[in-house]
């Protein structure tokens, strides 16, 4: 792979660990601004949303500027986004933070995803996607439960304050690493064409069915502290295990979708889809068990990174005829299912369920999703 992919990784890095830390920092941040576990929780459907609105909208302001510049702006956008989000004292002005760096990390992660089309051939789009998407799960596995221990010790502010200087590593090695010409073919197309990729059946169920498997993950990931430490009764400490965990399980999870995605989407969905809906009920009723707790957690976020990573693909695929929007299609649908997927949960949460809702809510979605795919064989992409 071109080392070009891998210094996107790290600036997806950077932006994961910003993306995924608030599921070890909710009760903090909570606590320290005034409001409910719950409401704290929709920062996660802040930053989500921001993301899928602002996916096609910064894709489409950035197709004609050259890549380069358009990656560097946005790094240092989302950089300044967090170090404003580290000294706010009100819950409105930590949200409307989220929200600017959710069209920071949406811009980048659309031009990225494009990008990184343009560096492999077009049959090893899935190996590219992985590798991109390896900084989100390195992110999971080091940079959030660094993010949450280090939140636990100094506070959630320093955590803010660490990913925005964890952004400029990540500016420099776009600098010095993508060249200066645009790096996304087709940037003087017409836009209607490609938007009009939007009415094709084939990719809004392909897109239907990834928001809903990420809505589940993000479901139980933003209210995975509260089920460690209530549920199982562990200290705050635990959560970074779970983290580091489920972020380690979400690396395997990528691997193997890079390595099937391009040639046997099929197997993964099929072999994937039944044991992601039976796991996130096994995790409710089995969480008050440490050992079953972790295990699932692992298991949990490689079965979901896995099919998520799968449909992502299969959406660049179906989307091929958009070359400039088809990393903002993805990264819509992705965070479609990472606004909508707290907001159940947030819902769940206050059921009679406890902390367990978000597990059961998790499955509910994934139900859904299986139930729209099974008797739609056009799931099963071309190629």
């Amino acid at each position: 792979m071109p080392l070009a992919l891998y210094l996107l990784a790290l600036a997806v890095f950077a932006m994961g660990t910003s993306e995924f830390m608030l599921a070890g920092l909710v009760p903090d941040i909570a606590s320290d601004l005034g409001v409910t576990v719950g409401t704290a929780g929709l920062l996660t459907s802040a930053f989500a949303l921001g993301m899928a609105v602002g996916a096609p909208l910064m894709a489409a302001l950035a197709r004609n500027r050259p890549g380069r510049s358009s990656l560097l702006g946005f790094v240092l956008l989302f950089a300044a986004a967090h170090a404003v989000g580290a000294t706010a004292s009100a819950f409105p002005v930590l949200c409307a933070t989220r929200v600017v760096a959710a069209l920071a990390n949406a811009g980048f992660l659309a031009v990225a995803l494009t990008t990184a089309g343009t560096l492999v051939p077009p049959d090893r789009k899935g190996r590219a996607l992985a590798v991109l998407l390896s900084g989100t799960t390195v992110a999971t596995v080091a940079g959030v439960p660094a993010g949450a221990l280090l939140g636990t010790l100094l506070g959630w502010r320093a955590t803010f304050w660490a990913v925005a200087v964890l952004c400029l590593p990540a500016a420099l090695g776009i600098l010095r690493g993508i060249p200066a010409p645009a790096a996304v073919d087709g940037a003087t197309g017409a836009l209607r064409p490609e938007l009009a990729q939007l009415r094709r059946p084939r990719l809004l169920l392909v897109m239907l069915l990834g928001a809903l498997v990420n809505a589940a993950t993000f479901a139980s990931f933003t209210f995975l502290a509260p089920v460690v430490t209530g549920v199982a009764g562990l200290g705050e400490l635990w959560v970074s295990v779970a983290l580091v965990l489920f972020g380690a399980g979400s690396f395997a999870g990528v691997g193997v979708a890079g390595r099937l995605a391009d040639r046997r989407p099929g197997l993964v969905l099929a072999a994937g889809g039944p044991l992601l809906l039976a796991g996130w009920p096994a995790l409710a009723l089995l969480a008050h068990r440490p050992a079953a707790l972790f295990a699932l957690v692992f298991t949990q976020g490689a079965l979901s990174f896995a099919l998520g990573g799968t449909l992502i693909t299969r959406v660049l695929y179906e989307a091929a005829q958009a070359p400039t929007m088809a990393g903002s299609y993805a990264t819509a649908a992705l965070n479609v299912g990472a606004a909508a997927g707290p907001l159940v949960a947030a819902a769940a949460l206050t059921g009679t369920l406890g902390d367990t809702g978000p597990l059961w809510a998790s499955g509910a979605l994934v139900a859904v999703a299986l139930a729209v795919a099974v008797p739609v064989r056009a799931v099963r992409a071309a190629g």
